[in-house]
């Protein structure tokens, strides 16, 4: 479905008006796209360190979806929204309206093929649905999937859970030096959505901690990622930053992505990082705003121009393959101005900490003109040396081992 197409354009209008003219929801059918499923996982964790079953956990959302249909919560679990064509209009059993009884072993083999048969047919609906269907399914079903996730998550913090992170074992996985930890957080809830955020820190130990303390801090770096992807794709890369710069990274996941709550909206992003600066500020960068980086990859570019707008003591924005604004990435326009989001070309001028802009001149999916837009607009004794990619595109910045020597380096 093309953004361009006549008929997007009509669905974005319709699901605009059906949403009582909300931006946020045009912006979040455009602009976010979370990988579907995760590419990574937290096991959950008792007090006592002893693995919780993950089958307890879907066992939970499936009784929550229950709830909801009995009316009791607003939202319907995923994986329940379609109607059991299996059952007829008393809801009791079979079309003829009687209960049969199954051996737990067939009930269970029963219950996986009217799962796999939800799953066809509703593949099969969403091959037949208009564009607008499409959309407003789509905010629906993440609807759905928050309150879920925000009652789970509201019972783990209430039960003292831990979490250790299990990254898709088809990628690659980082070897931790001594110098280097990893750790698995949620961190919340937000004040006004409830969510809890999840989290990944790595954290780097110099050779001398109590020297490097006093005379060269270790720096963190807050880095929130682009729009396809999660901390578990960007697991590798940030551990390699972690022990080749000899820094703090904490990486996050918007919320409505990979095990964070929530609903992906422009909105939510900005409460994410609120969340997060303020959770690294204290836990991880010993109370120094400072010694604290942010760093934004393409529409990571968007919360991080706007919490380094809002707090003075940051010290320093590193914007990769970044956007003037959401909307000037489509058309030049400003026609569509009232639907616009993240205007990083306003906000920039606001920040007082040291800028420093990568791009690939290449990039087809937002022109390098949006970097050299934001680097003019930083203040000159602000602006530090940019990096104009020659022969990158979007996401193939740091690919192969010289323009990874290159990339640490000017980091």
């Amino acid at each position: 479905m093309c953004c361009c197409c006549p008929s997007t354009i009509s669905a974005l209008f319709c699901l605009w008006m059906k949403s009582g003219f909300s931006k946020g929801s045009v912006a979040g059918a455009l602009t976010f796209f979370p990988p579907d499923p995760p590419l990574y996982g937290f096991q959950r964790l008792n007090k006592d360190g002893e693995i919780l079953p993950e089958e307890a956990e879907e066992a939970e959302e499936e009784k929550t979806s229950e709830e909801d249909d009995e009316g009791d919560l607003e939202f319907d679990d995923e994986d329940e929204d379609e109607t059991d064509e299996n059952f007829g209009e008393n809801g009791q059993g079979p079309d003829d309206g009687s209960l049969i009884e199954l051996p737990q072993s067939k009930a269970k083999k029963v219950d996986k093929k009217k799962k796999d048969k939800k799953k066809k047919d509703k593949k099969k609906k969403e091959k037949k649905a208009s564009p607008s269907q499409q959309l407003t399914e789509r905010a629906r079903i993440l609807r759905q999937r928050a309150k879920v996730r925000n009652r789970r998550d509201a019972r783990d913090a209430e039960a003292g859970v831990t979490y250790n992170f299990a990254p898709d074992p088809r990628l690659a996985c980082p070897s931790l030096s001594a110098r280097v930890t990893a750790e698995a957080v949620k961190v919340g809830p937000q004040k006004k959505t409830g969510t809890h955020i999840a989290a990944l820190i790595y954290r780097y130990q110099p050779r001398n901690p109590s020297s490097s303390n006093k005379d060269h801090p270790v720096k963190t770096i807050l880095y929130s990622h682009g729009n396809a992807t999660d901390i578990g794709a960007m697991n590798m890369m940030q551990s390699v930053m972690c022990r080749a710069i000899g820094c703090n990274v904490v990486m996050y996941d918007y919320s409505g992505y990979g095990e964070s709550g929530g609903i992906p909206l422009e909105s939510n992003t900005y409460r994410d990082i609120k969340l997060m600066y303020k959770y690294v500020v204290d836990h991880v960068a010993n109370g120094v705003e400072a010694n604290v980086v942010v760093y934004g990859q393409s529409v990571g570019s968007g919360p991080s121009c706007y919490i380094a707008s809002k707090e003075p003591d940051i010290g320093g924005l590193i914007l990769h393959s970044p956007f003037t604004s959401g909307m000037r990435v489509l058309t030049p326009s400003r026609a569509l101005a009232c639907l616009d989001i993240f205007p990083n070309i306003d906000r920039i001028k606001k920040v007082q900490c040291p800028v420093m802009v990568i791009h690939g001149e290449q990039d087809e999916e937002v022109s390098v003109d949006h970097g050299l837009a934001l680097h003019q607009a930083v203040p000159e004794e602000l602006q530090r040396d940019p990096w104009w990619v020659r022969g990158r595109g979007h996401n193939d910045i740091t690919d192969g081992p010289q323009k990874m020597t290159e990339y640490i380096r000017r980091l």
